[in-house]
């Protein structure tokens, strides 16, 4: 074998190394693209069930949409069946004006006719992305 074959040969295996090393390469940074967005995911959905746990909690210790909104800090609309709140929060899960919010928090009260009162609480990105959403019923004590 003369000399300019046995480099050429080296350089056609060198070349398909590379490749090789490139699509491995590829695959691995969607790998952990996709694993960074999963961790946003559960980041985002776990501070999403706590700021909604604790909104239902309040909702049923006032049996109230507006004062349950002050308390979180957020505001209330309309009343009776009608009756809506919001609290948003930034992206560190801080309550914040609408303005700089990442994230919403949104009451929707309704009445049943074979249940008491009841609240659908969801809570989005502020891109409409849902994040979580459930109903939270208030049984009377009587």
């Amino acid at each position: 074998m003369s000399g300019q074959s046995r480099s050429t040969l080296f350089l056609i295996e060198k070349l398909i190394v590379i490749a090789v090393f490139a699509i491995c390469a590829s695959a691995c940074a969607g790998i952990f693209v996709e694993s960074y967005l999963n961790a946003n995911l559960a980041r985002d959905t776990s501070y999403a069930l706590s700021v909604a746990k604790n909104a239902a909690e309040q909702y049923k210790a006032y049996k109230n949409l507006s004062d349950t909104a002050v308390y979180l800090g957020g505001q209330a609309y309309g009343a009776g069946t009608e009756e809506t709140a919001f609290v948003y929060y930034d992206s560190d899960w801080q309550v914040s004006p609408e303005e700089g919010a990442a994230y919403v928090l949104h009451f929707r009260r309704f009445e049943s006719t074979t249940k008491p009162p009841q609240c659908i609480l969801s809570v989005d990105r502020m891109t409409g992305e849902g994040l979580l959403s459930f109903t939270v019923a208030v049984r009377s004590s009587d």
